[in-house]
């Protein structure tokens, strides 16, 4: 049998990131939770917690944790139909659901969505951040319980929600176009202007150029992981970037920023995938997340 008590200590530090703020959130000392994680590792023959500042959960933690979580939500359908049940002097115990997403949908419309819904709900959340190509690794490995994904094919075990296309478009500063487009967008002319990149997992500038010219092409990069700053970075004439049209429509009018070729978007399919679990029980949170996507991303073809 699992010895949920101890399974809350393991959460309680991968949560908090220490043993020393789990057992304040606990209630206990250091000692005692550094005691029933190691008692619970040594019965399991598996390291759960990777000890460090912060302190991180192995791969097998991680399940444990999202298992909890699982039980986290049961427990509380329980109490409400049976509030009996609550021990009023018992610490309370909120359940953190663990979501993914995509870094230009967090800057633009999924906090909107996760504000929402934490307004009308008991959860707490935390999100992480990674390229939408990659989120549903997340799920794959048990990390989180749902996540803003390009991933079509639904993930096994999983419910998938197509969402919509998130925009794109190449974009600079009036002035860094002058500079290094005078001649229009070429293989030559793109292959001598630094690009911004958002980190080693960002292909966008190279999709669109090889959709735009045919090949691909090296160019000199930038790398600024931060939605807003690939912006202000365009805004500056400190490179060119693809955007998305939510954050560059009205530089666009304005004529602060300007298309490097016009009428050339590029659209990245978004799809929500939640686990089959979860998914019943966070009906709210997935409605949200749909209704918000419907509003701000693009449906239909680039």
């Amino acid at each position: 049998m699992l010895d949920y008590s101890a399974l809350r200590v393991v959460l309680a530090v991968v949560q908090s990131g220490s043993f020393e703020k789990a057992a304040a959130v606990l209630n206990v000392t250091p000692s005692a939770v550094s005691q029933r994680v190691k008692q619970l590792e040594e019965r399991l023959g598996v390291v759960l917690v990777v000890r460090g500042n912060p302190c991180t959960a192995t791969e097998k933690g991680m399940q444990l944790c999202r298992h909890m979580e699982n039980v986290g939500m049961l427990e509380g359908e329980l109490l409400q139909h049976l509030p009996s049940l609550v021990d009023p002097d018992a610490p309370g115990h909120r359940v953190t659901l663990q979501i993914a997403t995509n870094a230009d949908s967090l800057g633009t419309w999924f906090l909107e969505a996760m504000s929402n819904f934490s307004r009308s709900s008991p959860y707490l959340l935390s999100i992480a951040v990674d390229d939408q190509d990659h989120t549903a690794d997340w799920l794959q490995r048990g990390r989180v319980i749902a996540a803003v994904t390009s991933l079509e094919k639904p993930m096994p075990g999983c419910r998938r929600f197509s969402l919509g296309a998130l925009r794109y478009h190449a974009t600079a500063s009036r002035e860094f176009a002058a500079r290094y487009f005078a001649d229009g967008v070429t293989r030559e002319t793109i292959g001598n202007a630094p690009a911004l990149t958002f980190n080693q997992k960002d292909r966008l500038q190279a999709q669109w150029i090889r959709r735009t010219l045919g090949r691909d092409v090296n160019v000199p990069t930038h790398w600024l992981p931060s939605t807003q700053s690939f912006v202000e970075a365009c805004l500056s004439g400190m490179g060119w970037g693809m955007n998305p049209a939510q954050l560059t429509r009205e530089h666009l009018r304005s004529g602060r920023l300007v298309e490097l070729v016009s009428d050339t978007p590029m659209d990245v399919p978004l799809y929500w995938q939640i686990s089959r679990f979860a998914a019943d029980r966070l009906a709210g949170l997935t409605r949200e997340v749909i209704d918000v996507a419907k509003r701000h991303l693009h449906h239909g073809s680039a």
